[in-house]
């Protein structure tokens, strides 16, 4: 069915305000009975209970590790994550980029918890899952190694929300494991509830700088990446100190003025806290001495921190991939409500019924769920719009040995004449009536949590068909179409959007 998600789902069914007063009253700390300080938590391989790297694990709560822990230390900025000892710098490009918007920060964080005030050991996040806000409660036990934190940390040693965070995140998805390799994009999304676009730098639409400008301005999340020439170059540096297959969090976008001209510049940051590109307006280039003083003292680029300045011109060579992920009205900015609409439909393949494959399976294709949509109004533009498809349980799974299907979706166009589905409830086309509508566009398929595509498409009715690739594969997924002007102005009279089973 339809629905914004903004409601609020106790995760777990774990109350944090009851749970809080109830420790409060027996004057104990909290320990999380779903989520416990123990190695299957940690992992199940490579951080599993048979790995050598979980030997000399310690579970510390903060007070053990420091003493004077606070949550947050003079505002929680991108400087606040540190990657540790797991393979997750696409979730701390993530957190990094999240930074950015106090308003969105604050609604995952609850930056007022602390270790003081009728302190219990017991903290919670707002997290996005699957089209449904999740408050999630997590205890204060952190793995730690030597008197360290094992994963993610704060350049101030006794700052603890991004550690805190990171385990609220490996609890949903089942162990810190689990958060190894991914996509920054899944991050975004499940920081905000937005939708996310992807862009192969070398096929970049023109004047790509003011799209990430606008994006900045407008709250979006940004992250970047240099893919390998081959699978021998995973965090391979390049001479410049660039790493390849890493997630960089796209953090500011600038022009500043050299001589009679402007230079069009990027800020990226490593979300582990070190290691800096070399090039040319990295940190004291000589090409900073040909900038203003007042442009140059508002552009603090002197810092090694991770972060860096370069030519857009050198992003564009150097990296391949820029992911930005779009704020919409699940991301609870009120500011977006009269610009955005966002449609949300959840539905599974299932055995017998609709599990039946792409295209490729004529027979059987008509089976799979569908949902007809209604683009624009009565306006002679094009409506463009985000049309994304989303799997369920993919990393919660990896534990079993499973993990995504391959997915994907067809857009087909309901042409004027062929109204056979409007008005009515439990409107299903079989495969003759397909053979009448156009393919508009498809999604090609693949194994990611998510697929999606940008549509610029005539105002009418469309029909979205989500599918396996192969059929038989049973999956709960997620589709949502995000457009950019509302789909009926008040004073419209365009038919309803029916769902189709």
């Amino acid at each position: 069915m339809a629905g914004s998600g903004k409601a609020v789902v106790k995760y777990l069914k774990q109350d944090f305000s009851a749970l809080k007063s109830q420790y409060m009253a027996q004057q104990e700390l909290f320990s999380d009975p779903t989520f416990p300080a123990v190695v299957e938590s940690l992992g199940y391989d490579k951080f599993g209970p048979n790995s050598y790297k979980v030997n000399g694990v310690e579970w510390k709560r903060p007070k053990e590790i420091t003493s004077n822990p606070q949550f947050i230390v003079e505002g929680a900025t991108r400087t606040d994550i540190c990657q540790g000892k797991l393979g997750d710098c696409w979730l701390m490009a993530a957190i990094a980029s999240l930074t950015l918007d106090q308003d969105i920060l604050a609604h995952v964080i609850h930056p007022e918890q602390n270790f003081t005030d009728d302190y219990t050991g017991i903290f919670h996040f707002k997290l996005w899952q699957f089209g449904q806000w999740m408050d999630v409660v997590v205890d204060d036990f952190l793995p730690c190694k030597n008197g360290e934190l094992l994963f993610v940390h704060s350049e101030e040693k006794n700052e603890f929300w991004s550690a805190l965070l990171e385990k609220a995140y490996a609890k949903v998805n089942g162990c810190y494991e689990a958060l190894v390799g991914g996509s920054a994009t899944e991050g975004f999304e499940d920081f905000t509830g937005g939708i996310a676009e992807r862009y192969e730098l070398n096929k970049a639409p023109p004047n790509l700088f003011g799209t990430i400008k606008k994006a900045l301005s407008h709250g979006s999340l940004l992250s970047s990446a240099i893919s390998p020439r081959n699978t021998n170059e995973n965090e391979v540096k390049t001479k410049e100190r660039l790493v390849k297959t890493h997630a960089y969090s796209i953090t500011g976008a600038e022009e500043v003025h050299v001589g009679e001209g402007l230079v069009e510049l990027v800020r990226l940051r490593n979300p582990w806290g070190h290691l800096e590109w070399t090039g040319a307006w990295s940190d004291d280039s000589k090409e900073w001495d040909h900038v203003l003083p007042e442009e140059k003292a508002k552009l603090d680029h002197s810092r090694n921190d991770g972060e860096f300045w370069m030519a857009y011109s050198d992003f564009m060579q150097q990296y391949t991939k820029l992911e930005i992920c779009n704020l919409t009205p699940d991301s609870l900015s009120s500011a977006k409500e009269g610009h955005w609409d966002l449609r949300q439909f959840e539905g599974s393949w299932t055995l017998g019924s609709t599990a039946d494959g792409c295209r490729d399976h004529p027979d059987t294709f008509s089976s799979n769920p569908q949902y007809v949509i209604t683009l624009g109004s009565d306006s002679e533009q094009d409506c463009s719009a985000v049309v994304a498809l989303m799997q369920k349980g993919g990393r919660q799974e990896r534990q079993l040995g499973q993990g995504y299907d391959t997915i994907g979706f067809y857009i087909y166009k309901v042409p004027d004449k062929l109204c056979m589905c409007k008005g009515k409830a439990n409107c299903h086309l079989g495969t003759d009536d397909l053979e009448q509508l156009d393919l508009v566009t498809k999604c090609g398929f693949t194994n990611s949590r998510e697929v999606r595509v940008r549509v610029s498409l005539p105002a009418g009715q469309y029909v979205i068909i989500p599918s396996t690739y192969e059929p038989n594969h049973e999956r709960s997924f997620l589709l949502r179409v995000f457009q950019e002007k509302p789909l009926h102005p008040s004073n419209s009279k365009a038919p309803r959007e029916v769902e189709l089973r």
